[in-house]
This record gives C-alpha cells, sequence and structure tokens, in this order.
C-alpha cells in the first residue's frame, strides 16, 4: 500500500511539481490551494503526512497546522513538513508550537525532499 500525501501550496507550479515528484516515486498524492480546502479534505480522507506551505493567503501553514494538530481524531497526529520560500524563519517558535514535524526552505533539492519524506514517514 503507498502512502498518502496531502500537498498544500497556494502556488499552482510548486503543487503541480511536487504532485509530478512523489507521484512518480509511488505515492498517492492529493492537492490543494488553499488552507480551508485542505481542512475540508482532511474531514473526508485521511493521510500519512501533510506538505503544507507557510505564505498562503486567508490561512497559513501554520494556520493549518495548528487546526490539525487540535482534532482528536487519527488526523491529529498525521505527519506535517512546512516548506516555506520565506528567507527568515519569523516567529521560530511557531513550528515547535504547533507541531509540524519538520520546517524547510524552498527551493529544495527533489532528491533531498524525497529523501526526508521516506524518513519521516518510516518514524
Amino acid at each position: 500500500m503507498s502512502h498518502k500525501i496531502l500537498v498544500v501550496d497556494d502556488d499552482i507550479l510548486v503543487v503541480e511539481a511536487l504532485r509530478g515528484l512523489l507521484s512518480a516515486s509511488g505515492y498517492e498524492v492529493k492537492v490543494a490551494t488553499r488552507g480551508r480546502e485542505a481542512l475540508d479534505i482532511l474531514n473526508k480522507e485521511s493521510f500519512d503526512l501533510l506538505i503544507l506551505d507557510v505564505v498562503m493567503p486567508k490561512m497559513t501553514g501554520f494556520d493549518v497546522c495548528c487546526e490539525v494538530r487540535d482534532r482528536d481524531d487519527e488526523m491529529g497526529n498525521v505527519k506535517i513538513m512546512m516548506l516555506t520560500a520565506k528567507t527568515e524563519r519569523g516567529d521560530p517558535e511557531m513550528d515547535k508550537k504547533c507541531g509540524c514535524d519538520l520546517y524547510l526552505p524552498k527551493p529544495i533539492d527533489p532528491g533531498r525532499l524525497k529523501a526526508l519524506i521516506k524518513e519521516l514517514l518510516e518514524k
């Protein structure tokens, strides 16, 4: 059985690049371009990993992460990887406060990203 990954990013080029990379690696990939859309999907389906962009309009990746961690179902413990194009981390405690598992800057080497995803999913 392949792992299911939800990719959430408001940049359609990033979404399509990640979908192609992860699908080619054998993962089942679903995408969302807004935080609220991602939460709606999570109300209907379970995933093994969420990949969230930090900076999105209306609802940031941190907002989504915090809402997911507040859930009292199995999705409250899903693995969460945050990706950001920001050169500064902003609030260095935010990722710890919200409970993401990994925080990475964009752009990221595709091979390194695949290795980190594999490692995260095997934990």
